[in-house]
């Protein structure tokens, strides 16, 4: 993968999250991109209260990772680089 098709599925990837930063907010809390292996797994980082939250797995199956596929179904797994899950 080239530097610049790294940075257009990243770009779609933030797209994506963009839809759920308003449900993380409400509580405190956000995600952050951290990288995107040569094996399109996405690392993403909680921020704030979603670090600590017990939901925090929870919302990355039923939330993150759904939505990530569903804009980016080049994404193979989404994970957590902190946070409890």
């Amino acid at each position: 993968m080239t530097g610049t098709q790294k940075q257009t599925l990243l770009e779609r990837v933030d797209k994506a999250l963009d839809d759920l930063r308003p449900h993380l907010e409400v509580d405190g809390g956000d995600i952050e991109i951290v990288d995107l292996t040569d094996d399109m797994v996405l690392k993403i980082k909680w921020l704030g209260n979603c670090e600590m939250c017990s939901m925090s797995t929870m919302t990355l199956r039923a939330g993150v990772t759904q939505s990530v596929k569903q804009h980016v179904p080049e994404i193979t797994a989404v994970e957590p680089v902190n946070g409890i899950g």
